[in-house]
């Protein structure tokens, strides 16, 4: 008989192994998220308030219902999605983006760059990416146009919104939040909403890397694709990043997480910066394919 994982200490709902092992069964199935074992406490707490929520009395009838229903299959995804951003996480990756958007500005002055954040959660990423070419351009409705996707139709529902804490956006600058912000007054004090020229450089888009069809018409120049990856087994890391190759114009970057690393898909991407890739041209592909 499998000991209940509540033992340890006292919880509202029984939680056996059984149970951890079933929700982590059906998140990789549909969302290909890999949970360790050490996840199990986070597990419990999300799945709790999606008990309460539903008004089921043990996981085992939750879990059936979630089977069974859309919605509350969607509301399952969204309890275990892990969504932490910030706004230039990783600045090191705006400053690549910028040179790379002056390059192809001056090499096709006519085309409108596109880019695709493939894990946009709340929107900042985004975001920074508008904010970027903003910068680069000297113009608030710069020739470039972005896709933001998450499987969390929670975080995009914000995201699409644009609206932030001034906590959220505190390490900005000064001249960054009057540039690209208003500021929330009365009732909205305490908050500020991102720029409508902004917002309107992005298309919103729930999209799960797992789907068989993406609904992603490219090619893009740059895809940021950051801290998601490390939720996927390798093999699934790799199917995905074989799906992007062809999403990619010739010069496009690939952007990663920073605990994320492609060596093992060195047949279809060259690393050429601080987690930073590129396709890799036909002699890369072949020396990976000989080993």
């Amino acid at each position: 008989m499998l000991e209940p994982l509540h033992s340890r200490f006292e919880r509202e709902f029984p939680f056996t192994a059984h149970d951890f092992n079933r929700v982590r069964s059906l998140i990789y199935r549909h969302a290909g998220i890999h949970l360790k074992e050490s996840k199990e406490h986070m597990v419990y707490s999300r799945l709790a308030r999606r008990l309460r929520a539903t008004g089921k009395s043990t996981c085992r009838d939750y879990l059936d219902y979630v089977e069974h229903d859309e919605v509350e299959w969607q509301n399952f995804v969204n309890a275990l999605t892990t969504n932490l951003t910030a706004f230039f996480r990783e600045p090191h990756h705006f400053s690549i983006l910028a040179e790379h958007l002056k390059r192809l500005a001056s090499a096709e002055p006519r085309r409108v760059l596109t880019i695709w954040s493939a894990a946009v959660s709340s929107g900042e990423e985004a975001y920074s990416v508008a904010m970027t070419a903003v910068e680069v351009f000297g113009t608030l409705t710069p020739p470039v146009k972005i896709l933001a996707t998450d499987v969390d139709t929670q975080v995009l529902r914000i995201a699409e919104k644009g609206v932030f804490t001034r906590e959220r956006v505190e390490k900005l600058s000064e001249a960054n939040l009057k540039r690209f912000f208003l500021k929330g007054q009365g009732a909205r004090a305490g908050f500020v909403k991102i720029r409508a020229e902004l917002r309107n450089m992005i298309t919103f888009r729930q999209s799960n890397l797992l789907a068989s069809d993406w609904q992603v018409n490219g090619p893009f120049d740059a895809i940021f694709c950051r801290n998601v990856m490390i939720y996927f087994d390798k093999p699934t890391q790799y199917q995905i990043l074989e799906r992007f190759v062809p999403l990619l114009r010739p010069h496009g970057l690939l952007f990663a997480g920073h605990s994320e690393n492609f060596h093992h898909a060195s047949r279809f991407f060259s690393a050429c910066g601080k987690t930073v890739y590129r396709v890799a041209d036909l002699t890369e592909r072949q020396e990976a394919i000989d080993g």
